[in-house]
């Protein structure tokens, strides 16, 4: 059962417009697109309605916020049951050093991007919030020297 939805030619041309730019007024984009505005908020409110928009969201800089190290921690959780599963997802998810988390398949069970102001906060973050967990099993960290924005999701041609 697939959960994608039907976008024609404009639902397309308007999801890259936003895509690159989410503030793009909606007399901008109706001209762009060569609709109505009145055409192009309603589709866009489909859009949203149907979840292939999920939001807008304002990008930071960690580094200008005093969090200028960022790791990955590839955490094992031990034993791997749902009862553990559910407070640990919440507790990673509510640390304000959390940047995503990812459920994984393989010998690690989750992936934690963090950002610290340094390593002493990363080694602090890591023995208090996470290896003195009991179903914490191993942490592995790794830090990250650069990070890369890549372009933006496109539907799959053909759609």
């Amino acid at each position: 059962m697939s959960d994608s939805v039907a976008l024609d030619p404009v639902d397309l041309h308007l999801l890259r417009l936003l895509q690159n730019d989410a503030r793009t007024t909606y007399r901008e984009l109706a001209a762009e697109v060569g609709v109505a505005a009145s055409t192009c908020l309603d589709r866009v409110a489909r859009l949203r309605r149907s979840g292939v928009i999920l939001g807008d969201q304002l990008r930071l800089d960690p580094a200008k916020l005093g969090r200028g190290l960022q790791a990955l921690l590839l955490v094992q959780v031990r034993p791997h049951r749902r009862e553990l599963i559910g407070p640990f997802v919440d507790r990673v998810k509510s640390l304000p050093e959390s940047r995503a988390l990812f459920h994984l398949t393989g010998p690690d069970d989750y992936l934690v991007q963090v950002a610290v102001a340094d390593a002493a906060d990363l080694q602090r973050l890591v023995l208090d919030e996470f290896t003195s967990r009991r179903e914490v099993a191993r942490v592995d960290t790794r830090l990250i020297f650069q990070q890369w924005d890549c372009g933006p999701l496109l539907p799959p041609a053909g759609n």
